[in-house]
């Protein structure tokens, strides 16, 4: 008996394209996919700077709160103004570190997307 070989066509065109089409769809799944985890990161440093800038603008108006209550008791004599500066002083130092703490937060570059832009960066390279 002799053996009688099948001949495999290749996809064709049709198959070709849902392939292309498969992975582009794969592609884009995995881009949204990255885009959702590094928006959930960039949403948890927005509530972390919105906290921060919360309790730096409650801080700023104890600052002040406390500055004016030192000035008017700046002219008592009895020991009441010491301890309204110590409460200024105190106020004043966190407020300052409170908005420090933010502009770091903001000169690091945590509310970007830099792996996203990355891999999309990647794409336009490889489809040009």
């Amino acid at each position: 008996m002799e053996k009688v070989e099948a001949i495999v066509h290749g996809p064709g065109l049709m198959g070709g394209l849902s392939g292309l089409l498969k992975n582009l769809f794969g592609l884009l799944m995995s881009r949204v996919e990255l885009a959702a985890v590094e928006l959930a990161e960039v949403r948890n440093h927005l509530i972390e700077l919105l906290t921060l800038f919360a309790c730096a603008v409650l801080a700023a108006w104890f600052t002040i709160a406390f500055g004016t209550a030192t000035i008017v008791a700046a002219a008592w004599e009895a020991m009441g103004w010491k301890i309204l500066l110590i409460m200024f002083l105190v106020f004043a130092v966190l407020t300052a570190a409170l908005v420090l703490k933010g502009l770091s937060l903001l000169k690091q570059g945590k509310l970007a997307f830099p792996a996203t832009m990355n891999e999309l960066k990647n794409d336009r390279d490889m489809l040009l």
